[in-house]
Protein backbone atom coordinates (compact mmCIF):
# COMPACT_ATOMS: atom_id res chain seq x y z
CA UNK A 1 0.00 0.00 0.00
CA UNK A 2 2.81 2.39 -0.90
CA UNK A 3 2.99 5.65 -2.84
CA UNK A 4 2.42 4.07 -6.25
CA UNK A 5 -1.34 3.68 -5.87
CA UNK A 6 -3.08 3.51 -9.21
CA UNK A 7 -5.90 5.96 -8.59
CA UNK A 8 -3.67 9.05 -8.36
CA UNK A 9 -0.21 10.22 -9.23
CA UNK A 10 -0.24 12.79 -6.41
CA UNK A 11 2.07 12.26 -3.46
CA UNK A 12 0.77 9.99 -0.68
CA UNK A 13 1.77 10.67 2.91
CA UNK A 14 0.59 9.31 6.25
CA UNK A 15 -0.12 11.51 9.24
CA UNK A 16 -0.11 9.65 12.56
CA UNK A 17 -0.23 10.05 16.33
CA UNK A 18 0.18 7.81 19.37
CA UNK A 19 -0.96 7.88 22.97
CA UNK A 20 1.18 6.13 25.59
CA UNK A 21 1.44 5.14 29.24
CA UNK A 22 4.22 7.68 29.80
CA UNK A 23 7.10 9.56 28.24
CA UNK A 24 9.95 7.07 27.89
CA UNK A 25 9.77 3.74 26.02
CA UNK A 26 13.22 2.84 27.38
CA UNK A 27 11.75 2.83 30.91
CA UNK A 28 8.90 0.50 30.06
CA UNK A 29 6.25 2.91 28.81
CA UNK A 30 4.06 1.46 26.07
CA UNK A 31 1.79 2.60 23.22
CA UNK A 32 -1.94 2.36 23.99
CA UNK A 33 -3.47 4.06 20.92
CA UNK A 34 -2.43 4.60 17.31
CA UNK A 35 -4.26 6.70 14.74
CA UNK A 36 -3.18 7.40 11.17
CA UNK A 37 -4.74 9.33 8.29
CA UNK A 38 -3.93 8.98 4.60
CA UNK A 39 -3.17 12.23 2.75
CA UNK A 40 -2.91 12.54 -1.01
CA UNK A 41 -1.64 15.88 -2.27
CA UNK A 42 -1.54 16.89 1.44
CA UNK A 43 -5.34 16.55 1.72
CA UNK A 44 -7.13 13.80 3.72
CA UNK A 45 -8.67 11.07 1.57
CA UNK A 46 -10.97 9.71 4.28
CA UNK A 47 -8.92 6.50 4.71
CA UNK A 48 -7.67 5.97 8.25
CA UNK A 49 -6.22 3.46 10.69
CA UNK A 50 -7.19 3.55 14.37
CA UNK A 51 -6.71 1.04 17.18
CA UNK A 52 -6.60 0.83 20.97
CA UNK A 53 -3.92 -1.48 22.39
CA UNK A 54 -3.49 -3.48 25.57
CA UNK A 55 -0.15 -2.16 26.94
CA UNK A 56 0.35 -5.24 29.13
CA UNK A 57 1.05 -2.98 32.10
CA UNK A 58 -0.64 -0.35 34.27
CA UNK A 59 -1.64 3.12 33.03
CA UNK A 60 -0.42 5.76 35.49
CA UNK A 61 -3.00 8.26 36.70
CA UNK A 62 -1.04 11.21 35.31
CA UNK A 63 -1.10 9.62 31.83
CA UNK A 64 -4.85 8.96 32.11
CA UNK A 65 -5.40 12.63 32.85
CA UNK A 66 -3.78 13.47 29.50
CA UNK A 67 -5.47 10.99 27.15
CA UNK A 68 -8.47 9.83 29.19
CA UNK A 69 -7.76 6.08 29.04
CA UNK A 70 -7.49 3.85 32.11
CA UNK A 71 -6.22 0.29 32.39
CA UNK A 72 -9.83 -0.93 32.43
CA UNK A 73 -10.52 0.78 29.09
CA UNK A 74 -7.75 -1.25 27.46
CA UNK A 75 -8.45 -4.69 28.89
CA UNK A 76 -9.29 -7.14 26.10
CA UNK A 77 -7.82 -4.92 23.37
CA UNK A 78 -5.25 -6.49 21.02
CA UNK A 79 -1.55 -6.51 21.87
CA UNK A 80 0.79 -4.37 19.77
CA UNK A 81 2.30 -7.38 17.98
CA UNK A 82 -1.20 -8.35 16.82
CA UNK A 83 -1.97 -5.01 15.16
CA UNK A 84 1.52 -4.14 13.93
CA UNK A 85 1.23 -5.89 10.52
CA UNK A 86 -1.96 -3.97 9.70
CA UNK A 87 -0.32 -0.69 10.70
CA UNK A 88 2.76 -1.37 8.59
CA UNK A 89 0.57 -2.31 5.62
CA UNK A 90 -1.45 0.90 5.97
CA UNK A 91 1.57 3.22 6.14
CA UNK A 92 3.45 1.42 3.36
CA UNK A 93 6.71 3.13 2.44
CA UNK A 94 5.35 6.68 2.36
CA UNK A 95 6.54 9.68 4.41
CA UNK A 96 5.22 9.78 7.98
CA UNK A 97 4.03 13.09 9.46
CA UNK A 98 3.65 13.69 13.20
CA UNK A 99 3.81 16.56 15.68
CA UNK A 100 6.95 16.13 17.79
CA UNK A 101 7.58 13.15 15.54
CA UNK A 102 10.68 11.92 17.37
CA UNK A 103 8.45 11.03 20.31
CA UNK A 104 6.07 8.95 18.16
CA UNK A 105 8.87 7.37 16.12
CA UNK A 106 10.71 6.48 19.33
CA UNK A 107 7.70 4.70 20.80
CA UNK A 108 6.72 2.97 17.56
CA UNK A 109 10.26 1.71 16.96
CA UNK A 110 10.53 0.44 20.53
CA UNK A 111 7.28 -1.48 20.04
CA UNK A 112 8.31 -2.78 16.62
CA UNK A 113 11.67 -3.91 17.98
CA UNK A 114 9.93 -5.70 20.84
CA UNK A 115 7.71 -7.44 18.29
CA UNK A 116 10.79 -8.30 16.17
CA UNK A 117 9.48 -6.34 13.22
CA UNK A 118 11.28 -3.78 10.99
CA UNK A 119 11.55 -0.35 12.58
CA UNK A 120 10.38 2.84 10.89
CA UNK A 121 13.13 4.56 8.91
CA UNK A 122 13.81 7.97 10.48
CA UNK A 123 14.38 9.29 6.96
CA UNK A 124 10.62 9.07 6.43
CA UNK A 125 9.94 11.46 9.31
CA UNK A 126 8.22 14.80 8.72
CA UNK A 127 7.94 16.75 11.98
CA UNK A 128 5.31 19.49 12.04
CA UNK A 129 6.78 20.79 15.30
CA UNK A 130 10.05 21.52 13.49
CA UNK A 131 8.08 23.16 10.66
CA UNK A 132 6.14 25.33 13.12
CA UNK A 133 9.28 26.38 15.02
CA UNK A 134 10.90 27.46 11.78
CA UNK A 135 7.85 29.47 10.75
CA UNK A 136 7.02 30.87 14.23
CA UNK A 137 10.34 31.07 16.12
CA UNK A 138 10.04 31.80 19.81
CA UNK A 139 6.25 31.30 19.85
CA UNK A 140 4.16 28.49 21.42
CA UNK A 141 3.94 25.72 18.83
CA UNK A 142 1.95 22.99 20.54
CA UNK A 143 -0.90 21.50 18.53
CA UNK A 144 -3.40 23.52 20.57
CA UNK A 145 -1.44 26.75 20.00
CA UNK A 146 -1.23 26.13 16.26
CA UNK A 147 -4.94 25.35 16.03
CA UNK A 148 -5.74 28.64 17.76
CA UNK A 149 -3.29 30.51 15.51
CA UNK A 150 -4.91 29.08 12.38
CA UNK A 151 -8.50 29.40 13.74
CA UNK A 152 -9.04 25.61 13.72
CA UNK A 153 -11.94 24.45 15.93
CA UNK A 154 -10.71 22.90 19.19
CA UNK A 155 -14.11 22.46 20.85
CA UNK A 156 -14.01 18.64 20.72
CA UNK A 157 -10.49 18.35 22.15
CA UNK A 158 -10.99 17.70 25.85
CA UNK A 159 -8.25 15.03 26.02
CA UNK A 160 -5.37 13.95 23.76
CA UNK A 161 -7.32 11.48 21.63
CA UNK A 162 -5.03 10.24 18.86
CA UNK A 163 -7.65 10.14 16.09
CA UNK A 164 -8.95 13.63 16.83
CA UNK A 165 -5.37 14.90 17.12
CA UNK A 166 -4.66 13.48 13.66
CA UNK A 167 -7.65 15.30 12.18
CA UNK A 168 -6.56 18.57 13.81
CA UNK A 169 -2.97 18.06 12.71
CA UNK A 170 -4.10 17.45 9.12
CA UNK A 171 -5.64 20.93 9.13
CA UNK A 172 -2.53 22.41 10.77
CA UNK A 173 -0.23 20.66 8.28
CA UNK A 174 -2.23 22.08 5.37
CA UNK A 175 -1.71 25.58 6.79
CA UNK A 176 1.99 25.01 7.45
CA UNK A 177 2.50 23.90 3.84
CA UNK A 178 0.68 26.80 2.24
CA UNK A 179 -2.92 26.73 3.41
CA UNK A 180 -5.74 26.37 0.92
CA UNK A 181 -3.43 27.04 -2.00
CA UNK A 182 -1.93 23.59 -1.33
CA UNK A 183 -4.74 22.15 -3.43
CA UNK A 184 -3.19 23.55 -6.60
CA UNK A 185 -0.62 21.75 -8.71
CA UNK A 186 1.39 22.91 -11.74
CA UNK A 187 1.89 20.65 -14.74
CA UNK A 188 3.10 20.98 -18.33
CA UNK A 189 0.80 19.76 -21.10
CA UNK A 190 1.48 16.45 -22.89
CA UNK A 191 2.08 18.16 -26.24
CA UNK A 192 5.42 19.51 -25.11
CA UNK A 193 4.36 23.06 -25.83
CA UNK A 194 5.38 24.34 -22.42
CA UNK A 195 1.83 25.39 -21.54
CA UNK A 196 1.23 25.19 -17.80
CA UNK A 197 -2.18 24.07 -16.54
CA UNK A 198 -3.57 24.39 -13.02
CA UNK A 199 -5.72 21.81 -11.29
CA UNK A 200 -7.52 22.31 -8.00
CA UNK A 201 -8.63 19.58 -5.60
CA UNK A 202 -11.66 21.22 -3.99
CA UNK A 203 -12.22 20.16 -0.36
CA UNK A 204 -15.58 18.51 0.38
CA UNK A 205 -18.25 21.09 1.15
CA UNK A 206 -16.22 23.99 -0.22
CA UNK A 207 -18.35 26.65 -1.92
CA UNK A 208 -16.42 28.93 -4.28
CA UNK A 209 -16.81 32.68 -3.72
CA UNK A 210 -16.59 35.00 -6.72
CA UNK A 211 -14.30 37.95 -6.01
CA UNK A 212 -14.98 41.12 -8.00
CA UNK A 213 -12.24 43.78 -7.77
CA UNK A 214 -13.39 47.37 -7.51
CA UNK A 215 -12.10 50.07 -9.92
CA UNK A 216 -9.35 51.17 -7.52
CA UNK A 217 -8.05 47.61 -7.22
CA UNK A 218 -8.12 47.17 -11.01
CA UNK A 219 -6.19 50.42 -11.46
CA UNK A 220 -3.59 49.33 -8.86
CA UNK A 221 -3.25 45.98 -10.62
CA UNK A 222 -2.71 47.60 -14.01
CA UNK A 223 -0.08 49.88 -12.51
CA UNK A 224 1.70 46.87 -11.02
CA UNK A 225 1.57 44.90 -14.27
CA UNK A 226 2.96 47.92 -16.11
CA UNK A 227 6.23 47.49 -14.23
CA UNK A 228 6.62 43.86 -15.32
CA UNK A 229 8.78 42.84 -18.25
CA UNK A 230 6.61 41.27 -20.98
CA UNK A 231 3.85 39.80 -18.74
CA UNK A 232 2.40 36.63 -20.27
CA UNK A 233 -1.29 37.43 -19.70
CA UNK A 234 -1.25 40.67 -21.75
CA UNK A 235 -1.62 40.15 -25.50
Amino acid sequence: MGGGRGETCMKRTILFDTETTGLDPLKGDRVIEIAALELVGDLPTGRSFHVLIDPERDVPEEASRVHGFTRADLEGKPKFAEIAPDFLEFVGNDPLIAHNARFDFGFMNAELSRARLPELDMGRMVDTLDMARERFPGMPNSLDALCRRFSIDLSERTTHNALLDCKLLAAVYLELTGGRQRGFSLAVDDNGGGIATYTYARPAGHVPVRVRPDPAELEAHQAFVGHLSDPLWIA
